[in-house]
């Protein structure tokens, strides 16, 4: 069984994502990185992209990340999003 991780996305206006995943792909400024489990410490900046959240009932989730800054801490994944949108709220 994949180990899991705790994910927590904040937006400008307040907390949108507090749980538990199994993985992580975000739209760093430098390209694309993926986070898992114990994953070594790190202070990224983002980019304009897809993040890609691996959930632990095996779905997928995507959200369009515009900018902000993760950290990976003590196998939390901290998000502080200037923008974040899913695919819906796009489509609408």
């Amino acid at each position: 069984m994949a180990q899991r991780f705790r994910l927590v996305v904040y937006t400008q206006e307040a907390e949108v994502l507090n749980r538990d995943v199994l993985s992580v792909t975000l739209p760093g400024a430098e390209g694309y990185f993926g986070v898992l489990a114990h994953h070594a410490p790190l202070v990224a900046a983002l980019g304009k992209g897809k993040m890609v959240i691996h959930e632990t009932d095996d779905s997928v989730n995507e959200y369009l990340v515009d900018g902000g800054f993760a950290e990976v801490s003590q196998n939390v994944l901290t998000v502080l999003a200037d923008k974040l949108n899913t695919a819906a709220d796009l489509e609408s």
